[in-house]
């Protein structure tokens, strides 16, 4: 079982949008965290270290990512989804682009 992990800045719109919607199958465990220190759900280093893939919403966040996680980021491969800060949680339209952009990376 794949551990799949998405990273936006706050956790509170775009990555819990892609943590409930690609949570639906059955063959990975997903979760979300935030860049930011005051996020919703803070990114860790234990995170960090759980994940298989991780997805982040742009490229600020993988470098974030790359330059505070460095030394935990032994085998997740990174992927940005190039999706801005511009959609509420669960927008239909970031569920859309959502649904199109991850799957191809899971299998």
């Amino acid at each position: 079982m794949k551990n799949i992990l998405f990273v936006c800045s706050q956790n509170r719109l775009r990555s819990p949008t892609a943590e409930q919607v690609i949570s639906k199958r059955r063959d990975i465990e997903v979760a979300s965290a935030g860049t930011n220190h005051d996020a919703d759900n803070p990114l860790t280093h234990e995170l960090v270290a759980w994940a298989d893939i991780i997805f982040v919403m742009e490229r600020a966040h993988r470098d974030k990512l790359q330059k505070k996680f460095k030394a935990s980021l032994k085998r997740a491969r990174i992927i940005c989804l190039d999706i801005p800060d511009d959609y509420e949680f669960m927008d239909p339209e970031l569920v859309r682009l959502l649904e199109a952009k991850v799957p191809r990376y899971l299998g």
